[in-house]
């Protein structure tokens, strides 16, 4: 049986990325920017989407348009796109199984397909988001839909939530409630909406710096916060969310006139039937050497990005050490030589806390902050992160980024 699977690879590449999102498309221009010539990228969507740009959606401060691209357009030159999707992996026969039913075969892996948003994970959630009172800035299609019920709202109760476990940017499940609390306090109407964040830690985030800037920020526009809980049941119909405290063991009714949500979040489920993941580990992230960004037990294979068990808290800032790392480590397997790159398990999360400000975190995966711009205050509330965030790293992604180049 295994020989005749062997047989059925009919492509074969000296480095099949799996993925075709920021992780697979810059490390594809960054391997070959080094010297790599036979790349192919699996992935089935028409269209290249820039994430960090859903939460401005969301809030009413940028267009859907700018955060889309055919992704034909941002295919790397030289590199092989199949428009298909991966449903398996075979560490041991070197190869991909797609949904076509075809096989790839490889000589290096990287699986970067990114992450699962579960929305079926909580009863009634996704009925939620269906309804005329759901969004989110998690989808594209929510995000937009989340800016049309936040700038009609006038008053009633609007209920944001940071689910539990892993999942990519956390921080970004706040970035439309301040935007949207900016707008309605400029607006005159904040006084008259009950605004209420459901976070799963004691914090509202794990960074000391950023945390004491936000938590100033929720005192300025009077959000009620429940710590130490989340979202365990949706009913649609009622408007109402069922919210756990797990530190106190007790849970509430919330009724809601919008519901913005963040669903849970795992990998892939094709990826979690693999044997590529940590054994017995639910979230099904593909076990790596955090350092090298190598699997553990395949040599052959690499991961990066939201579907990878590394250290560091999930984020697009993330993705660009790792990017460096990995590439420089893959290109020196090519050439017989060791592995010597390391990543650092930096991360970053931009908080944009009102419509021209912003709370630019940057820790490790102790969430120790790790500054890299010589900006005095640069870890406070600022106007100039405002611009970087918005305005100048749009451009660095579609212009540098995407082409291996930052």
């Amino acid at each position: 049986m295994a020989s005749a699977d062997a047989e059925a690879a009919t492509t074969r590449h000296q480095v099949v990325i799996v993925g075709g999102g920021n992780a697979g498309i810059s490390l594809a221009a960054r391997l070959r920017r080094y010297g790599a010539k036979d790349i192919a990228v699996v992935e089935p969507s028409a269209r290249h989407l820039y994430q960090p740009l859903f939460s401005h959606i969301a809030g009413g401060t940028a267009e859907v348009s700018e955060a889309l691209r055919p992704q034909a357009s941002v295919i790397p030159r030289g590199v092989t796109w199949i428009q298909d999707a991966a449903v398996g992996v075979d560490g041991t026969l070197n190869t991909v199984q797609l949904a076509s039913g075809t096989q790839l075969g490889y000589d290096q892996l990287v699986v970067c397909p990114g992450i699962q948003k579960d929305w079926n994970a909580v009863p009634g959630l996704a009925d939620a988001m269906a309804s005329e009172h759901g969004a989110s800035n998690y989808e594209i299609e929510l995000a937009s839909k989340a800016w049309d019920l936040l700038r009609s709202r006038r008053r009633g109760t609007v209920v944001f939530n940071l689910p539990p476990g892993p999942l990519t940017c956390g921080g970004a499940a706040q970035k439309p409630m301040y935007l949207a609390c900016d707008y309605w306090a400029k607006e005159g109407v904040l006084g008259d909406i009950r605004v209420v964040l459901i976070v799963p830690t004691p914090t509202v985030f794990d960074e000391a710096v950023a945390n004491e800037e936000l938590i100033r920020k929720i005192a300025e526009y009077g959000i009620e916060v429940r710590y130490n809980s989340e979202i365990t049941g949706v009913d649609a119909a009622e408007r109402a969310v069922t919210v756990q405290d797990n530190s106190a063991g007790t849970s509430e009714t919330l009724t809601y006139d919008v519901l913005h949500a963040v669903p849970p979040q795992s990998a892939p489920d094709w990826l979690k039937a693999t044997d590529l993941p940590e054994p017995g580990d639910p979230s099904g992230f593909v076990e790596v050497d955090p350092a090298t960004l190598r699997s553990i037990r395949y040599p052959a294979i690499w991961s990066l990005g939201d579907a990878a068990a590394t250290l560091n808290s999930k984020s697009g800032a993330a993705l660009r050490e790792q990017t460096q790392v990995l590439a420089k480590n893959l290109m020196a397997v090519l050439k017989g030589k060791r592995v010597t790159a390391r990543y650092t398990n930096y991360s970053a999360c931009p908080f944009t806390v009102s419509r021209s400000t912003v709370v630019f975190s940057e820790f490790d995966d102790q969430y120790r902050a790790k500054p890299s711009l010589p900006w005095k205050g640069i870890m406070r509330e600022h106007r100039a992160t405002f611009v970087l965030e918005r305005h100048i790293l749009p451009r660095v992604y579609w212009n540098l980024i995407l082409k291996g180049r930052a």
